[in-house]
């Protein structure tokens, strides 16, 4: 049964399940920083994300693709009981964050649920570690870019707006965080629609379905970038108040800069093929934003319960995975 096309069919609805799910729980990235600062209500905020989230289809290649579908685990190996196990994995933690009001990332989930799958198949000789290394360099590397971009943004823009007063400079930056947070909304979906699409080419793949090269039909690409705006549109609502007001408070100037400071490094490491997760990155824009007022104005004990769940994010997604592989596996 597990090798039929019937399966095949199933996985892949499984893999959007997960892809809808990735848009639902990261929706509260996309559009906490200008639902917080009351630019836009959440039922408008989470429409412009959405839409942002599907055009990014037609902007960017499938860089970050290959390295989910062949830089995780050797694709030698990968069979549908390892893809459904590691699929379980990601989506079973995102669900229990998601519940808990954490910010934890779909992206390392996913990287998580892959691992553990590949190691309860064939042990630790079927990672890819040059892969593995990359992506979980940016554990560390995203939130800490997204916080210099967002402090360097903000203080630019305090610069800038030194002479202007208080009132003229809101007005003209709640017209600009609609901008930002469609770029922001823009590497959102570059980024995390893109591992589903390998996840999907990777079931494709095992079944001789596409060819070695690993070209991915266009209509896997659509069809992925559809779904997660689709989860987009729905909103992660318990994830929204903690992203947008219990790490520091944003006014309109804060918004734009944490939204322009995160685009930035997700769409540079999207054009790379490095799988980052928007999650730290936004995150720790935020942190960048709140430091330029005084260390103090971030809230440093919510920063470190959302940083707990980002180093257990891997481990324990790789744990669920590999307690599906070896359950299923028993009855088989």
């Amino acid at each position: 049964m597990l090798d039929s096309m019937a399966f095949v069919i199933f996985l892949v609805v499984i893999a959007l399940v997960f892809d809808f799910i990735n848009g639902f729980h990261d929706s509260s990235n996309s559009i906490s920083t200008i639902v917080s600062t009351r630019v836009l209500s959440p039922q408008y905020a989470v429409l412009w994300a959405a839409f942002f989230n599907f055009i990014a289809a037609f902007f960017i290649g499938t860089a970050v693709a290959h390295t989910v579908g062949r830089g995780i685990i050797h694709i030698e190996i990968v069979d549908n009981l390892v893809i459904f196990s590691a699929l379980s994995g990601a989506i079973i933690w995102n669900l229990i964050t998601w519940y808990f009001g954490l910010p934890s990332s779909s992206s390392h989930a996913l990287i998580g649920g892959l691992i553990g799958a590949g190691i309860a198949k064939a042990g630790t000789g079927t990672l890819v570690w040059s892969g593995i290394i990359k992506t979980t360099a940016f554990i560390v590397l995203s939130p800490a870019i997204g916080m210099f971009l967002g402090f360097f943004f903000m203080a630019l823009s305090l610069n800038l707006n030194r002479r202007s007063n208080m009132a003229r400079s809101d007005k003209l930056y709640r017209k600009l965080q609609f901008i930002s947070s469609a770029i922001y909304s823009l590497g959102h979906g570059m980024n995390d629609a893109q591992k589903t699409i390998g996840i999907i080419a990777v079931v494709l793949y095992s079944k001789g379905l596409i060819d070695s090269s690993f070209n991915i039909p266009y209509w896997i690409i659509i069809m992925c970038y559809t779904v997660i705006a689709l989860g987009t549109m729905f909103g992660g609502w318990r994830i929204v108040k903690t992203m947008g007001t219990k790490i520091t408070k944003l006014q309109p100037i804060g918004g734009f800069s944490a939204e322009a400071g995160a685009a930035c490094a997700i769409i540079g490491a999207s054009v790379f093929g490095i799988p980052v997760s928007t999650t730290h990155t936004i995150t720790g824009a935020i942190v960048g934003v709140g430091a330029t007022k005084r260390l103090s104005a971030v809230r440093w004990g919510v920063a470190g319960n959302i940083i707990w769940a980002w180093i257990l994010t891997i481990p324990i997604s790789a744990c669920i995975s590999s307690a599906t592989y070896f359950l299923i596996h028993s009855f088989i």
